[in-house]
């Protein structure tokens, strides 16, 4: 077996350098080396990978949740953000659109700011009639426009009057001898259209002295009394402005309706006080009126159209260069008085941080804005009382009020420092102590600051 075994090792032996030499090149024997590929690793696709680590975020420790939990807030929604930093600190239900009350203003005075421009005014005419003796007074959508005598100061600063108008129109019609006494008054409302009051609105409003209806042509807002912000206001505000024309002119025996001829030579015209000083009423004491002006004059300049129907085109528009998405809104007016506006809190909050960096000609909106304590309906003695007098001056922001909401939206100047924009809804089963309400939650955002929590 030995024996054995040797030769067969001397056999391996010999074969192998035979095989050496064949494998040769140029006679010199040589050995190549094959390397053999390292295999790929595979991963187990049931063993989860893990993710990258996300950055720490600040944890933040003070808490409004037994202010938010109010249950005078009704159906709660509200968002916070931090006006520097863009970060959202705090947030229940700020994605959905619901109704704003009158913090729908802000939209309407924004896209007016934009569309218009601070400067614009509205003009009101009068024009030769067709028939002899005859003249047309011609609305251009100026609800202010005031049948006091020039000089007296209604809720309107700078309002026109009607007996600046008539003189003008006298001294027309008195300089050529060929025309006939006046003696019939036109009125043309045709700038506006459709329905005049908005169908979704309740009728309480104008009975309470809150809203008149909407034509082109009005006097001091269709009020009862010239100088009261809520004054009593009637079906027909076109014939009240005509009746109140006649009796400045004199010897107007016809008054009726109809539209000024084309190419008709002017006999008068006075204008509106301008587009900021109409936000700055729409905004302090949330004049319902005005800010429906605004919004069908935006629809008009738009292009959108002269109803009620053309203001959620026309107003998106007017906002859309401010640049943040408008998905969702719904405009159904100007005042915010219709249940039917759909806003969003976070399209507020976003708004907001642009009119607190007075972007574009969003600066006249910032001063308009009612402030806590001080000015406009949030310096009224139910606002911002008691221990929410903290943050009295504090807080610039624009209050909402219907019958099935109230809310507040606008700029808090925190404690700590910081720049907060919020918007907060009360919504559904609620009453007038919801304002209290929401300020004592905008008074715990005030002293959170930037340490506002989420929780």
């Amino acid at each position: 077996m030995i024996a054995g075994s040797v030769l067969a090792f001397g056999l391996l032996g010999t074969g192998a350098v035979v095989a050496g030499a064949a494998s040769g090149s140029g006679g010199a024997a040589s050995a190549t080396l094959t390397a053999t590929p390292a295999p790929t690793p595979t991963v187990d696709p049931a063993r989860p990978v893990p993710a990258a680590v996300a950055g720490a975020s600040r944890l933040r420790t003070c808490s409004v949740a037994d202010r938010a939990a109010d249950g005078r807030l009704a159906n709660f929604q509200a968002q916070v953000m931090n006006a520097a930093t863009g970060e959202v600190l705090y947030d229940r239900g700020g994605t959905t659109a619901s109704r704003t009350a009158s913090v729908m203003k802000v939209l309407t005075s924004a896209a007016a700011l934009s569309v218009l421009g601070p400067d614009h005014r509205a003009a009101t005419t009068v024009v030769k009639g067709a028939e002899p003796g005859s003249a047309v007074l011609v609305g251009g959508g100026d609800v202010t426009l005031s049948r006091t005598s020039s000089g007296t100061e209604t809720v309107y600063p700078g309002a026109a009057h009607l007996d600046d108008l008539a003189a003008q129109v006298e001294a027309s019609w008195a300089a050529d001898p060929a025309n006939p006494p006046l003696t019939k008054l036109i009125l043309d409302s045709s700038y506006f259209s459709g329905d005049e009051w908005e169908p979704s609105w309740n009728l309480k409003e104008r009975e309470d002295g809150y809203m008149s209806n909407i034509a082109a042509l009005m006097v001091d807002g269709d009020r009862d009394n010239p100088g009261a912000n809520t004054s009593w206001r009637s079906a027909d505000p076109v014939g009240r402005a005509g009746d109140a024309f006649a009796s400045e002119l004199g010897g107007i025996s016809v008054v009726e309706r109809g539209t000024a001829p084309a190419g008709a030579q002017q006999l008068g015209k006075v204008q509106s006080p301008t587009v900021a000083q109409l936000v700055d009423k729409a905004l302090v004491v949330s004049d319902n009126t005005a800010a429906e002006m605004l919004a069908r004059l935006v629809a008009i300049e738009t292009g959108a159209g002269n109803t009620f129907g053309a203001i959620n085109a026309g107003v998106l528009q007017g906002l859309a260069g401010y640049g943040i998405d408008t998905t969702g809104i719904t405009v159904v007016d100007g005042s915010g008085l219709s249940d039917d506006n759909a806003v969003p809190p976070s399209y507020l909050t976003r708004l907001f941080v642009k009119i607190n960096a007075r972007e574009g000609n969003l600066g006249v909106l910032m001063d308009g804005l009612p402030v806590s304590g001080e000015r406009g309906s949030l310096g009224y003695d139910d606002r911002f009382s008691g221990d929410n007098s903290v943050a009295d001056g504090a807080v610039s922001a624009k209050t909402g009020w219907i019958d099935t909401g109230y809310t507040l939206s606008g700029v808090v100047r925190a404690q700590d420092g910081s720049t907060l924009t919020f918007a907060i809804y009360a919504l559904g089963d609620v009453s007038d102590d919801a304002k209290q309400a929401i300020d004592t939650l905008t008074t715990g955002f005030f002293l959170c600051g930037d340490n506002l929590s989420n929780q």
